[in-house]
């Protein structure tokens, strides 16, 4: 089966190249085309996986298709790593991007332009597909360029909307600021070990740092260099702080699009990018713990955020950086914890693809609404997307037994064990998380119904909308998923630390039994934060009281986490003003100083030409007194040469 692996990219990046060029006789079957690719690459992924699973032997087989870049001694082949690692990546890209899908055939059946969105999901599933199964860090990079292509494509596909277009516009450009980082890493590793395969860049970090006379001075720099590099790129893609800016803004694009960002694609390429370069962080302490600093505050920033947003799908996107934080956080601990991060990030998969999937079913049934002051009471009008959503939450704040228990438990216990201060922040995230996500679940599904109300127009009128349950369709992803946000943790609990030890330079995270988690007294201390944060949203915003239909001034924390904690704001000062006065000041430069001398030049020689010009009569007469003239001057300077 592993000399099809290239099919699993070649599969869905052939079908979005049929549907783009097929033009609109693909109108009524493009989606089923788009469908069929994104399921052979998963058909394909599990048995790859079956046959890893039985074979210990073929727990990493290099596939390599051919040599790319031969010159002197560098030498780059296109060739696939399908080992423990990107397996796991593999599945969860095509099995929930699958679900997705199906999901969007219900979701954009009224879209004129349905054929083109099939098409760019499948241009994302197959870019993120290259990236993950790449054997080294240039084709792994082609790969994280088009996942910034077709999430541009995505992002923007209404742009018919200003702010579609602005927001896709914006995410291209911040995420090439994290390329910068991918490229210089790359030419560092170039520089170092003559190679950018995982192999050797693997194999030529050990004991980098004890080594002298490498690009930077010593090998610990180097490493150093080449971490912080790694670290700015993954910041970009997984919008971590301080490049989160453009993950909320990405909500403008269809909900489907919302849901493969967020939980099977682009985000996660940061985590996985950072845990396949754990020889490089082994080898600086610097990096590691700036990747842990990155994590901790995005998992802050994020939980924070999510406390404010009405929109309900921006919500979520703060909830998305947040648990991102976490496997961030745990990827820079190290060894003993980079299978949590990847736990988390499965598990993470299973309940955000189920929550934003709810979230666009509730905006089918409330007219493409998406705030959370306008809805109330929906849980009586749509029982399946209310259930399914419900597990995601139940997922995603902790409850034992669920899904993200299980994974996010074991992040919070080796983050105390790494250090207690990094470990109480996550515990705090874990508490405000609770409160943010029961804010949700009560403003959404419980209470009053708010969808009866004044219009601008007619303050004494009334808007009645008329919710109801989305077809099968789209309900029937959401209850896969949802199931897997049930039993997907207890399922991948003690298996997941032994299947990854491979990939991650032969350490086996320790994962313990299923209920060890829960006995334990960090295990405790998080039952009980997210007791409080469920208590504290029930507090706020339940016991039957009302939610106002506008969002109040609030205080400034509130006023903050409404305005994305400034970051739009910070970077016009740090960034856009500072560049733009640049623009501004070598326009200048080049106006009145390269076009001044210039011109001023071209003026000077125009001006002589001219007045020369008035010499040239046309006269023989006025010719021969110059001549006569000229000679009478000669004359005169040699006698009174002679004289003197």
């Amino acid at each position: 089966m592993f000399n099809l692996a290239w099919t699993m990219i070649a599969v869905p990046l052939v079908s979005a190249a049929i549907l783009l060029l097929i033009g609109r006789a693909g109108d009524k079957w493009g989606h089923l085309l788009g469908c069929a690719a994104t399921f052979w690459s998963f058909a394909i992924g599990a048995c790859l996986f079956a046959e890893m699973f039985l074979d210990e032997g073929k727990r990493s087989v290099n596939a390599k298709l051919y040599e790319w870049i031969g010159v002197g001694p560098w030498h780059v082949e296109l060739g696939l790593l399908v080992d423990s690692l990107s397996i796991l990546f593999v599945l969860l890209i095509t099995g929930v991007g699958f679900l997705i899908h199906v999901y969007s055939i219900g979701y954009m059946a009224h879209d004129e332009r349905r054929r083109r969105f099939f098409a760019f999901l499948n241009l994302f599933v197959a870019a993120m597909l290259l990236l993950v199964l790449a054997d080294n860090y240039l084709v792994l990079f082609i790969g994280w360029e088009g996942v910034g292509l077709a999430s541009y494509l995505l992002i923007g596909f209404w742009q018919h909307k200003p702010s579609a277009a602005a927001a896709a516009k914006k995410a291209f450009v911040v995420n090439r600021v994290g390329d910068i980082g991918m490229a210089l890493a790359m030419m560092t590793m170039f520089a170092t070990f003559g190679s950018v395969t995982f192999a050797q860049v693997n194999e030529g970090a050990h004991g980098l740092a004890g080594a002298q006379g490498t690009l930077f001075g010593s090998g610990g720099a180097t490493a150093t260099a080449i971490g912080l590099f790694l670290l700015l790129a993954a910041c970009g893609k997984s919008a971590q702080v301080p490049l989160q800016s453009w993950l909320l803004d990405a909500m403008e694009g269809p909900t489907p699009v919302s849901a493969l960002i967020h939980a099977a694609t682009m985000v996660t390429a940061g985590v996985y990018l950072v845990t396949r370069s754990h020889a490089i962080y082994a080898e600086t302490p610097v990096a590691a713990m700036a990747v842990v600093i990155v994590g901790t505050v995005t998992l802050l920033a994020g939980a924070w955020i999510g406390t404010s947003k009405d929109d309900i799908k921006k919500a979520l996107a703060g909830s998305t950086m947040s648990q991102i934080g976490y496997m961030m956080l745990a990827a820079g601990i190290g060894p003993e914890a980079y299978a949590f991060a990847i736990f988390h990030l499965i598990t993470h998969g299973f309940f955000k693809a189920n929550m934003f999937l709810g979230a666009g079913s509730v905006m089918h049934g409330m007219s493409d609404d998406v705030n959370m002051r306008n809805y109330g009471g929906l849980s009586k009008f749509m029982k399946v997307t209310f259930l399914t959503f419900a597990m995601g939450y139940l997922a995603i704040i902790g409850v034992p037994g669920f899904s993200g228990s299980f994974s996010k438990d074991h992040i919070i216990t080796a983050a105390f064990h790494f250090n207690t201060v990094v470990g109480v922040c996550a515990l705090i995230g874990t508490l405000v998380t609770a409160y943010y996500m029961t804010r949700m679940m009560i403003m959404t599904f419980g209470g009053k119904r708010r969808w009866v109300q004044p219009t601008e127009d007619n303050p004494h009128g009334f808007v009645e909308r008329h919710p109801h349950e989305s077809p099968a369709v789209m309900t029937v992803p959401l209850v896969i998923l949802a199931v897997l946000s049930v039993i997907g943790g207890f399922a991948l609990n003690g298996f997941i630390g032994h299947w990854l030890a491979p990939a991650v330079g032969g350490h086996e995270a320790h994962a313990g039994a299923w209920y060890e988690g829960f006995i334990s007294p960090i295990g405790i201390a998080t039952l009980v934060a997210v007791a409080l944060g469920v208590l504290l949203g029930w507090l706020v915003f339940g016991r039957g009281q009302d939610v106002p239909t506008y969002a109040p001034s609030g205080n400034a924390l509130e006023r903050a986490a409404r305005a994305d904690l400034y970051g739009d704001a910070i970077n016009d000062v740090m960034v856009v003003g500072p560049t733009m006065g640049m623009a501004r000041g070598i326009a200048t430069i080049d106006e009145k100083g390269v076009d001044g001398l210039v011109n001023g030049t071209a003026a000077t020689v125009g001006g002589l030409s001219t007045q020369l010009r008035r010499l040239q009569t046309g006269y023989v007469r006025s010719y021969a007194l110059m001549m006569v003239g000229g000679a009478a001057l000669v004359g005169a300077v040699l006698i009174l040469g002679q004289l003197a």
